[in-house]
């Protein structure tokens, strides 16, 4: 045992062992020495400043640092650059793609910091490599046995507590793709450092989606997202703790209001499915729980604390009334009803979309679809004023007598070959049947034409930036015919409108749209979006509890991954290898609020915390809660609606 071996690391070990008699201490690197005698000099091979030979790296903004060796203190800051943290370690093996830096005693790094070191290389000059720290780990160094921490602290054993931390190369300038030396010295990066090391500084377009574990942004190349250079979003996540939901608002809210897509952001929509309850009817509400704090960390990021200032809100009319209300229960003031008349229902042959599960196009009866569409674009005739339709001499203002004509079209012996095909089966007809049947209950409330048409009933992107379709009362098979007909008809008008204003089109519960097995009709436009979506300006936020069963050319489409907390489970599976092991680990311990995104830009998926939303969510976080919807009225008559004998005198 050396005499001038030192017991622990300061603050977590005491002071350091006396040394023995008669023996001194070698000073550090660059200090003085006394020798005996009382003179002084640097120590051989000790030499302080820069070693002959070594030149200044010049880094973003000017500063320059000293490649290695600088006399400088545990933590120092260098004119404009970030706090030094340790040097390169010796004892790991260091590559052009992953090192590892030991770090000072009074020094420390987290995961996600982000860090630089500089290595000088003769004829070619400075090297600066950057990277995110991935993993930390510390230990005793001179511990045998588990036990030796006990004696350790109480100073008896020599050890030193040495923290090492790993680091995931993300940018090399120039690109000379050799391994940071060990001794080298690091620095935690910040300010220009920082936007360098992340891409930041080539950005031409930056979306800011949150901020670091160092509490400064982190941004999204725009270019990545709008369809300059690739589209679309992949959110995964378990439900009710992941806050999918919450950051992909989060992100149109960027979207429209950081200036990240310029002038492109007046034309610029935004197309919601809302499935779990009435949440996002509230958007255009503040929220009550908005503070200072929270304002402060959204002008932080450049972005207002602001609700969706222009929104629109649709939901299904309430089954089985005759007055065309919206069904929701906590707000009614600005949601419209939507509905789909007979004549639209067989003129825009949407028959398809009602056998919209996986297994209806694995069965032999998709033939009849097609046959039987085919025959209600044909046969069906507008008939009166609210969107009734005649099919030879029947009249049809409901969707329960639309079905009727149809099976008793493929019953009758006479037309049932014009309406299924010459050499479709009876048994295969009987399944459709069966099938068309059990559509009856679900699809009702939004196919019918027994009510008078309003302005607003179809569902449209025109009039508003922000269009939010509330399903959650609409029973799965109605949830899937709606959103297959909406974005059919959104793809339809995008082609033969042209590349114009871009839709950004949120969709959640992903996986029962577009499952990873099978086929269907709503897969089908999905896929046609994922795939050719950016040329249309059409763009896929998708959000799913489980990446792994949803279909897998939507998900490698994704430019933008993001992932919040995850099942265990769920985060090995391979749709998930982008993340290294420590944040597949930590996904499954991600708090809400908590996400990591990958990028095209970054090697290294980041990770971000998105502030809380400043529009309401539910009802009890407005401000000013919309009045609920009124009572049904009991007398109907004209003579209702005439003032009350009590009733005030009108003021004309």
């Amino acid at each position: 045992m050396t005499d001038s071996f030192r017991v622990g690391r300061a603050g977590s070990n005491g002071a350091a062992a006396a040394p023995s008699a008669g023996a001194a201490a070698a000073p550090p690197a660059g200090e003085t020495a006394v020798r005996p005698g009382g003179e002084t000099g640097v120590l051989p091979g000790r030499e302080t400043g820069v070693r002959p030979g070594r030149e200044t790296a010049v880094l973003p903004g000017g500063a320059a640092v000293v490649p290695s060796d600088r006399a400088a203190g545990a933590g120092e800051q260098a004119d404009g650059l970030g706090a030094l943290v340790g040097r390169v370690a010796g004892t790991e093996d260091s590559t052009p793609l992953q090192f590892a830096v030991a770090l000072d005693e009074d020094s420390y790094l987290q995961l996600d910091d982000v860090v630089v070191t500089v290595r000088h290389i003769p004829g070619v000059g400075s090297i600066l490599t950057s990277g995110v720290v991935t993993q930390v780990r510390a230990r005793h160094e001179g511990a045998s046995f588990g036990s030796d921490v006990f004696l350790i602290s109480d100073g008896v054993l020599p050890a030193r507590v040495q923290e090492i931390a790993e680091v995931s190369t993300t940018r090399v300038e120039p690109e000379v793709y050799v391994p940071p030396r060990p001794g080298e010295i690091v620095r935690r990066a910040s300010g220009p450092e920082r936007s360098q090391a992340l891409y930041f500084d080539q950005m031409a377009s930056r979306l800011p989606v949150g901020r670091g574990r160092d509490g400064a942004p982190i941004y999204v190349n725009m270019e990545f997202l709008d369809g300059t250079r690739g589209a679309h979003v992949s959110i995964s996540g378990i439900s009710g703790v992941a806050t999918k939901t919450s950051f992909a608002l989060f992100l149109l809210h960027s979207i429209f209001r950081s200036g990240a897509l310029g002038a492109r952001a007046v034309n610029a929509k935004a197309l919601v499915f809302s499935v779990k309850g009435e949440d996002l009817l509230f958007l255009d509400q503040p929220n009550v729980r908005l503070d200072d704090d929270l304002r402060t960390a959204y002008a932080g990021l450049g972005l207002p604390a602001e609700p969706f200032a222009s929104a629109g809100f649709w939901a299904p009319p309430i089954p089985d009334d005759q007055t065309g209300r919206p069904n929701v229960t906590g707000r009614t003031s600005g949601v419209e009803a939507f509905w789909w008349t007979i004549a639209e229902f067989c003129a825009r042959n949407m028959l398809p979309y009602v056998f919209a599960d996986a297994e209806d196009e694995r069965n032999q009866y998709t033939i009849v679809i097609h046959q039987v569409a085919t025959r209600l674009r044909l046969d069906a005739a507008p008939y009166g004023e609210s969107g009734a339709v005649k099919i030879g001499d029947d009249v049809v203002t409901t969707y329960a007598e639309l079905v009727d004509v149809v099976v008793a079209r493929l019953s009758d012996e006479q037309t049932r070959q014009d309406w299924a095909g010459p050499v479709t089966g009876v048994g295969t007809v009987n399944a459709f049947v069966r099938r068309l049947r059990s559509s009856l209950r679900p699809l009702r409330p939004v196919i019918r034409a027994d009510l008078t048409p309003g302005p607003r009933r179809l569902i449209s992107t025109q009039d508003q930036q922000v269009t939010v379709v509330d399903l959650h009362n609409l029973h799965e098979r109605a949830q899937r015919f709606v959103v297959g007909v909406v974005l059919a008809a959104e793809t339809a008008r995008k082609e033969d409108a042209g590349p114009g204003g871009l839709l950004f089109t949120m969709i959640d519960e992903l996986n029962k749209y577009a499952p990873r097995e099978g086929t269907s009709p709503i897969k089908e436009v999905l896929l046609d979006i994922a795939e050719r979506g950016r040329s249309l300006g059409i763009i896929l936020i998708g959000a799913q509890q489980t990446a792994s069963e949803v279909e897998r050319r939507i998900v490698t489409n994704s430019a933008i991954r993001v992932v919040g907390r995850l099942d265990s489970a769920e985060a090995g599976r391979p749709e998930y290898g982008f993340l290294p092991a420590s944040q597949r680990t930590r996904a499954t311990l991600a708090k809400p609020g908590a996400m990591f995104v990958s990028q095209p830009d970054i090697p290294v998926p980041l990770a971000v915390e998105f502030p809380f939303p400043a529009w309401a969510t539910r009802r009890s976080e407005c401000a000013q809660p919309p009045r609920p919807p009124a009572a049904p009225r009991q007398d109907a008559s004209v003579f209702s609606r005439l003032p009350a004998p009590d009733d005030d005198v009108p003021p004309f």
